[in-house]
């Protein structure tokens, strides 16, 4: 069984250094600017629903009132 691990013993995500509350979670600027620049590139994304491309294209549908 594992320990649960302390919150001195967190890791940066980049280079696995011991983080810097300054840059919290990351060691340093550096790390913090390289996981900007992977979302800025898509290189993470965050699931979802699939978009039809041909939804993106239509124009919106207005509700149905009811008068």
């Amino acid at each position: 069984m594992s320990r649960p691990r302390r919150k001195d013993s967190a890791r940066c995500p980049i280079c696995g250094r011991p983080r810097d509350e300054k840059f919290k979670p990351f060691c340093s600027k550096r790390c913090a600017d390289i996981d900007l620049a992977r979302w800025l590139e898509g290189r993470y994304v965050i699931p979802g629903p699939e978009n039809d491309e041909t939804d993106a294209e239509s124009p919106a549908k207005e509700p149905d009132s009811e008068e």
